[in-house]
């Protein structure tokens, strides 16, 4: 005789089919089952939102936050990580941009290092999804972004230290302060993963930089101007 598939394994595979039929099938018989952590040795307690956020299937997290996954709080792994955070560090646009609207005050929760979505964003290089979430970040992208983790990194660190190109010209021109020191007094560009990273962050700065002095310098160019003419 065949033995039976406990249901939490069932659900959790049903999951990584990204069969949503099955997974509500599952749920309406089991409905204790709608977070089913799992505990098996390299799970970290993920529940299903987790598990389906960070495999990018959109339809089984739209069901799971409809069946009131996350109705009180948003859920939380061994680390302190929201569905959200492994969404982001993936890469999954499609599911980032959902979770940002159903509850966009869970980009800025943190986990247990102090680490944001925003942050694993930045570490991972997905430069769309980072866009998403600053532009649902409540408070707005400069403020978001001035956050740092436990060591006392920003996301323009964690963009810096990876080589991260496109991220690291998307955080300034959305407000990082390139100038902010970690714990160990050091800035994103000193931790520039390679050359090439240093010498283009430097670059970045300095433009940015020259278009704060010139867009300050409208009005006074202007008046100049107007003096020169009269003037003639």
């Amino acid at each position: 005789m065949q033995q039976s598939i406990d249901p939490s394994i069932r659900l959790r595979r049903a999951i990584h089919a990204n069969d949503a039929l099955l997974v509500k099938r599952v749920l309406k018989s089991h409905p204790h089952l709608l977070h089913n952590p799992d505990h098996s040795l390299t799970g970290n307690a993920n529940s299903n939102l987790h598990l389906a956020a960070s495999l990018g299937h959109l339809a089984i997290c739209k069901l799971l936050v409809e069946l009131g996954h996350e109705a009180d709080t948003p859920a939380l792994n061994d680390d302190h990580q929201t569905a959200l955070m492994l969404a982001a560090a993936a890469g999954q646009t499609d599911v980032v941009n959902f979770l940002c609207q159903e509850d966009p005050s869970s980009i800025l929760r943190q986990d247990l290092r102090g680490r944001d979505a925003i942050m694993e964003a930045a570490l991972h290089g997905h430069d769309t999804v980072l866009q998403i979430l600053l532009t649902y970040a409540p408070g707005g992208a400069p403020a978001a972004l001035a956050r740092a983790d436990v060591d006392g990194n920003t996301a323009l660190h964690f963009a810096s230290s990876n080589g991260n190109l496109l991220v690291m010209r998307t955080l300034l021109a959305a407000g990082a302060d390139a100038g902010r020191k970690n714990a160990w007094s050091w800035t994103a560009e000193a931790y520039s993963a390679t050359v090439q990273a240093e010498v283009y962050l430097k670059q970045l700065i300095a433009d940015m930089g020259g278009k704060r002095k010139a867009e300050m310098g409208k009005t006074g160019g202007a008046v100049r101007l107007v003096g020169q003419e009269v003037g003639d």
